[in-house]
């Protein structure tokens, strides 16, 4: 049943969606996500900090 699905899709022109990612093209994505995360994590305590600092002077 599957098959003949996609066989009428393929008559028609639409391709199944296949990731076409490399490995390494898949590490250094994830290394970018990484490098991400640390950065906005980094941010988020520099705020907390400087929110904690103004609170300390009140």
């Amino acid at each position: 049943m599957t098959g003949v699905f996609l066989e009428g899709f393929a008559r028609l022109g639409v391709r199944a969606a296949r990731p076409s990612l490399s490995l390494s093209h898949l590490i250094r994505e994830l290394t970018m996500a990484d490098l991400a995360f640390v950065a906005t994590t980094i941010a988020v305590f520099a705020l907390v900090a400087l929110v904690a600092k103004g609170v300390t002077k009140l």
